[in-house]
């Protein structure tokens, strides 16, 4: 289940990320929270079926090279959820090859963003699948 915008306590939208590199996890982390959202920032996704629980994002962003678990992976897994398997997914990787781009979507993500990402891209991104997904919902 995806909550919306009005449901969190605070208004604003809900958004996971997840991202091994310290310095990509801390720097998407601070400018969406600047941007506006509540921001969950984790180093990867062992536990990310409890985290998404816990926290009821409205929007995934993913790196795909995770330690332990890759983001494929993390995709098939959040859309085999009954719970997450609406939850819109963008990939922010610095797999830059095509066939990477459309193994992702295939199998469930909405956007595809190669690093590095530019911040209003990453912004316009966020948006469109939020409104994407809104307007689905409606």
């Amino acid at each position: 289940m995806v909550t919306s915008p009005s449901s969190t306590a605070d208004g604003r939208q809900r958004i996971v990320v997840v991202e091994d590199d310290s310095a990509n996890r801390l720097f998407f982390a601070d400018y969406l929270t600047f941007s506006g959202f509540r921001v969950l920032a984790l180093p990867h996704g062992l536990d990310l079926e409890q985290q998404l629980k816990e926290f009821q994002p409205d929007l995934l962003l993913l790196d795909l090279g995770l330690p332990e678990i890759d983001g494929y992976t993390l995709i098939k897994q959040v859309r085999s959820s009954a719970m997450w398997q609406r939850l819109p997914i963008i990939v922010v990787s610095g797999y830059a090859f095509a066939e990477d781009q459309h193994r992702a979507l295939a199998i469930g993500a909405q956007k595809y963003l190669v690093k590095p990402v530019h911040l209003h891209q990453l912004t316009d991104a966020v948006h469109a699948v939020l409104q994407a997904s809104s307007d689905e919902a409606e």
